[in-house]
């Protein structure tokens, strides 16, 4: 996919900080957008970017790939996640299922929902979002977050090998430190530390303008380092 003017784009977590950089990228580029997310941040997202779509579901209901279904794009950029902090011995049954609901979860469901599309037009563009413990297989005090972002990994790079032969390609995107969002300031995390999300967003617009020969399957993105 070498041209994003000509696309459809579907981008979950729309009003994100991520997708809200991305979806600015994808506009710049004439791309078509349909928007998934749920109550206000999906509305200012809707106010503020151009959509062909505006779809308010919450992806970890099963209900949702119907919904999906509804709608024909290219490309799904898959930025819904959550993240969390605990002692391994401490976890709880209930922290297990919110990380693997909000991580692989909503990604399954998106995927089913787009997929089928994609296989009869015999082209589609796959990307989620993992994490850089999930790229180093390792997450002292996160290690259900970890886990849950490993296997988003796997579950991309998966889908790109069963499916490439059918035209429908997988991408990870690794952001090997923190976000710069507005959550993480008032967390205390130092701005210098984190990733710029509008570098993501261009990092994600150079992957999807690949040809298809030359097309990248994992991408690690680093914060400055001193």
């Amino acid at each position: 996919m070498a041209n994003l003017g000509s696309s459809t784009v579907m981008l979950t977590g729309a009003g994100g900080a991520l997708a809200t950089a991305i979806a600015q990228e994808l506009e710049d580029a004439g791309a078509q957008m349909v928007l998934v997310g749920r109550g206000e941040s999906l509305a200012r997202a809707a106010d503020r970017f151009p959509a062909t779509e505006v779809i308010d579901v919450d992806l970890t209901d099963e209900g949702s790939v119907e919904q999906l279904r509804k709608v024909k794009v290219d490309t799904l950029i898959h930025t819904v996640g959550a993240w969390s902090v605990q002692d391994v011995q401490k976890a709880t049954i209930d922290q297990y299922r919110a990380m693997f609901d909000e991580n692989m979860l909503t990604l399954f469901h998106a995927v089913q929902g787009v997929l089928p599309s994609m296989l009869r037009q015999k082209d589609g563009m796959i990307m989620g979002v993992s994490a850089g413990q999930a790229a180093q297989l390792s997450g002292p005090k996160s290690a259900l977050y970890t886990a849950s972002k490993a296997a988003v990994s796997a579950y991309i790079l998966s889908l790109h090998d069963e499916l490439k032969a059918k035209g429908v390609r997988g991408c990870v995107l690794y952001p090997m430190g923190a976000i710069d969002t507005p959550e993480n300031r008032e967390e205390g995390m130092k701005w210098e530390t984190m990733i710029d999300p509008r570098g993501l967003a261009k990092t994600v617009a150079h992957a999807l303008t690949r040809p298809d020969r030359a097309h990248i399957t994992e991408i690690k993105v680093y914060p400055d380092e001193d």
